[in-house]
């Protein structure tokens, strides 16, 4: 009888090992996600990704400036092209009015606060000049003198987002307004250019400087994000907590989020506990309001988000400080309503569960060696 309890024991410590094995494994897994990471790499990619906003030649060959003495009074639709395929401008109307020029100038999102007519570094010193915006439609409307046609225009964008200026030229294209606007014949430069082309003219120098028109179509990245209080949405469960997948892109595609991750719903509404890969990022920011980093023990970040949307994306931004200076990166976040489970479906929980069993056994095979030891003892 004692060999075969002596057995049972020695089975119990071999499953116990196992099972703590196992659940450390689950556990880091989880928290870590699967594989080593170059971090130094990592971070060099997502600056990349930060600094391709291209600023491009707008100027077109054969331009040259046109002022208001040329522009008949009044209102004309007028093309802007920006240097900037993040400040892009969706609709523009040119008022001349005896030689001075004013344009109304429309950005497709909520995202510019203020513009001003020079560089960013003299906008921050010269709030008297800043100029405000009106709302259409959810797009903003700025009014802005007009030094001449056909000529770089200096200007800065103040980001609603960011809290920061940000340099722009513009060029406003002569050639685009109707003849009836002109008191002067405009020529056709884009004729022009692809003239240049078709008769195989060897300056490659100049022809890479012409405009490139490819990107035209690229958002404002700031008109990508959410503006307001993001409202999370309703959803048909009971409060408590339950299991989500969710998806993420963006950045440089080697950070992650652990997936699924925790639904939390309060009051029948969905929000999200989202664990990251890296201990690195501080705050998240979702529309107009910023989520910090709920983690106090150096552990790998953690946030609770309201989740905005169900199945479709919702634009968001983090902050990290891995490369010293803090750096906001954009992703795009997914949760997936058909998805959405029990809690044991989480890693981290699944691994707790692990570790439960293992202290259960730990505990009832402590107890069976008491056992015995008193059973000897008598």
């Amino acid at each position: 009888m004692k060999q075969r309890i002596k057995k049972c024991i020695k089975k119990l410590g071999i499953i116990t090992c196992m099972c703590i094995l196992f659940s450390s494994l689950v556990f880091v897994h989880a928290v870590a996600g699967a594989g080593e990471r170059d971090e130094e790499q990592y971070w060099k990619d997502v600056m990349d990704i930060q600094q391709g906003i291209r600023h491009r030649e707008i100027l077109k060959y054969g331009m040259t400036p046109v002022y208001g003495r040329d522009i008949v009074d009044g209102k004309h639709s007028i093309d802007v092209v920006s240097n900037s395929a993040y400040f892009k401008i969706s609709q523009a109307y040119l008022i001349a009015d005896d030689g001075e020029l004013t344009a109304e100038i429309t950005i497709p999102s909520m995202s510019y606060l203020y513009v001003y007519m020079g560089t960013a570094e003299h906008a921050v010193a010269d709030s008297q000049h800043w100029i405000d915006f009106r709302e259409e439609d959810q797009h903003t409307v700025f009014t802005i003198p007009v030094e001449a046609l056909n000529k770089e225009i200096k200007c800065a964008a103040y980001s609603k987002a960011k809290k920061k200026w940000y340099n722009r030229n513009l060029v406003f294209d002569a050639s685009s307004l109707s003849e009836e606007a002109c008191r002067i014949s405009i020529p056709d430069y884009n004729l022009i250019a692809d003239a240049i082309k078709a008769y195989g003219q060897d300056d490659t120098e100049y022809l890479n400087q012409l405009p490139d028109i490819t990107n035209e179509d690229e958002e404002d990245p700031d008109a990508w994000l959410l503006t307001g209080t993001p409202e999370p949405v309703q959803v048909d469960y009971p409060d408590g907590e339950y299991s989500i997948e969710v998806n993420m892109t963006g950045g440089s595609g080697r950070a992650s989020v652990s997936s699924p991750t925790w639904l939390i719903v309060r009051d029948g509404k969905a929000y999200a506990r989202l664990l990251w890969s890296s201990t690195y990022y501080d705050y998240m920011v979702i529309g107009d309001t910023k989520y910090y980093n709920q983690t106090t023990d150096g552990g790998n970040s953690v946030f609770e988000i309201p989740i905005a949307a169900m199945d479709e994306s919702i634009p968001v931004i983090a902050d990290t400080t891995a490369m010293g200076d803090p750096v906001e990166i954009r992703y795009e976040l997914s949760f997936y309503s058909v998805t959405i489970g029990p809690k044991g479906n989480i890693p981290q929980e699944a691994a707790k569960k692990v570790l439960i069993i293992a202290v259960v056994i730990i505990v009832f095979g402590g107890l069976l060696n008491c056992i015995l030891k008193k059973k000897r003892r008598e």
